[in-house]
């Protein structure tokens, strides 16, 4: 291990942990970044070890989101009293059902969306895609009141929905915080109440995911020499450290901004990765 190599690993875990909870596609970005800064495989950084790490490195953004969350999520906190924590045993049934349609996909569909559909061309399709999604409806929404402006208000039904909406983000370049937001918009969440899902939502799916992965990586008799250990570490470590800022920044920014910036964001990159790979 070099130090180009290793301050490629520390490059694509601040990338996880900036782009998993903004609307513009995690798995999007890492896929483009391995593209375009590529490295020939080691004894170490094997392509069977790579393609797990890329997975692995998100529990540390998972573990950003629990530790920013973690009395609100906390149904046993002696700090609350009976009617909060039947409030969050409620949160916690609407995140279990809005997990459950994309979770059942993702175990049905993974090996199919990893042969045919992480490639660039995907990317930027659905990058470009969802983000004109993104500004035509803020365009709708500049005068537009929501209806559900706390979590109390959001029915079991509308989960169910926005977890039906969020299969979309198993296609690469989506983006699952983007489609949660985007779907729970327009079922009449606010911008805050949908930032929020979004961020619940992951913690069992994106946990499931990893650890999806982990098994059928050591199921087909691999396994993690130190180095290869310390470099999973090292990448959740950064992902937790960089998530844990973008998370809070994100939830004030809702406050104050609609998600039209991130919409034209999406499109002039989408525009860049297709002319990068028509050309390459």
């Amino acid at each position: 291990m070099d130090f180009w190599e290793w301050l490629r690993i520390l490059f694509i875990s601040i990338v996880e942990g900036i782009t998993e909870w903004l609307p513009i596609s995690s798995t999007g970005h890492m896929i483009l970044v391995d593209e375009v800064w590529k490295t020939s495989a080691t004894t170490v950084l094997t392509p069977e070890f790579w393609r797990v790490f890329l997975v692995l490195v998100q529990l540390g953004a998972i573990m950003a989101v629990i530790t920013v969350f973690f009395r609100r999520l906390n149904p046993i906190s002696k700090k609350k009293n009976q009617e909060e924590r039947k409030r969050t045993i409620e949160l916690w049934v609407k995140i279990v059902i809005g997990c459950l349609p994309a979770g059942i996909a993702g175990i049905l569909l993974d090996d199919w969306l990893d042969a045919h559909l992480y490639n660039g061309y995907v990317v930027a399709a659905m990058l470009i895609l969802y983000g004109i999604l993104f500004v035509f409806l803020e365009s709708k929404n500049k005068h537009r009141k929501f209806q559900v402006q706390k979590f109390s208000q959001m029915t079991y039904q509308m989960a169910l929905l926005i977890g039906v909406i969020q299969i979309l983000s198993l296609i690469p370049g989506t983006s699952r915080s983007g489609v949660t937001i985007l779907g729970a918009m327009l079922l009449g969440c606010s911008r805050y109440i949908a930032a929020e899902y979004a961020f619940f939502l992951a913690i069992p799916i994106m946990t499931g995911a990893s650890l999806l992965k982990f098994f059928k990586y050591l199921l087909s008799g691999n396994g993690f020499s130190g180095t290869q250990l310390l470099i999973v570490l090292v990448g959740m470590l950064t992902a937790y450290i960089v998530s844990f800022f973008v998370i809070r920044f994100l939830l004030q920014y809702v406050k104050k901004k609609d998600f039209s910036a991130f919409g034209f964001y999406r499109i002039i990159l989408g525009l860049v990765v297709m002319v990068f790979f028509l050309i390459s």
